[in-house]
């Protein structure tokens, strides 16, 4: 049995004391492999360095987060990640998207940066990794402009409604599911049922939204196999199968 943890911050300074020991947990957990999102350039060497230490496992994506779109150096963060992209490594573009949670008053230039970066993705023809905190419409406003065969990719952390499921798949979109499916209040238990599991991926975003028993603490890609269980009680399958499926859509969406 294979799983991917599709979004996990490998690099964060939360996991500096144990880091090998937490991906020694990780990969005796079955999950093999590891997609690494980008925030912006000052994490770009933590991010080389632990692709470095598990060249066969972590798989970097390469974009700019949009928390970290700002006036004053967006534009000279999308160039370093224009000049990134070129190097044909990445697996994706990501994450890019849209935040309104901590400042509304940047939407415009996170909207065009969102803009330009899946523009570049499907010009490599690579998939992209959408970050949408309090932002669907503003997020289906760009994509519905970009809208297209060649845009595909993973709506991380998916936390809307089954109309919104709906659309992000409609869209070429796969909904990263992680640890919110197993939140009381998640609600996206109640209706993943009604999605084809063809549609699903799995993530952890560590290190944050840890799922039960750990929410609240720190969250690790060993975590994964707590997903596919919440997920196969939602399907009604085995563990087995759900990871089968899950593994099958992520190495397709990253043609691995």
């Amino acid at each position: 049995m294979i799983l991917i943890d599709t979004h996990t911050h490998l690099y964060s300074e939360e996991f500096k004391d144990d880091r090998s020991l937490m991906m020694e947990r990780a990969l005796a957990a079955n999950v093999k492999h590891f997609f690494v999102p980008a925030i912006d350039s000052s994490y770009f060497e933590s991010m080389q360095h632990i692709q470095q230490q598990y060249p066969e496992n972590v798989h970097l994506m390469m974009g700019l987060h949009p928390c970290y779109v700002k006036p004053e150096t967006f534009e000279q963060e999308l160039a370093f990640v224009e000049q990134e992209l070129a190097k044909g490594t990445y697996a994706a573009v990501g994450e890019i998207g849209v935040d309104l949670y901590w400042d509304q008053s940047t939407l415009k230039i996170q909207q065009q940066a969102f803009q330009t970066q899946i523009q570049w993705a499907k010009k490599l023809g690579l998939p992209i990794n959408i970050h949408c905190r309090d932002a669907f419409d503003a997020v289906f406003e760009v994509l519905e402009q970009e809208k297209s065969a060649d845009l595909f990719g993973i709506f991380h952390c998916f936390t809307g409604d089954f109309q919104q499921a709906q659309r992000a798949i409609n869209l070429n979109m796969k909904l990263g599911i992680g640890g919110v499916v197993t939140f009381k209040n998640g609600k996206i238990d109640q209706f993943l049922n009604e999605i084809s599991l063809e549609n699903i991926v799995l993530e952890t975003d560590a290190p944050y939204l840890a799922p039960v028993p750990y929410r609240g603490k720190r969250n690790e890609s060993s975590y994964v196999p707590l997903i596919a269980q919440k997920l196969a009680a939602i399907y009604n399958v085995s563990v087995e199968e759900i990871a089968l499926q899950t593994t099958k859509n992520a190495l397709n969406i990253f043609k691995l």
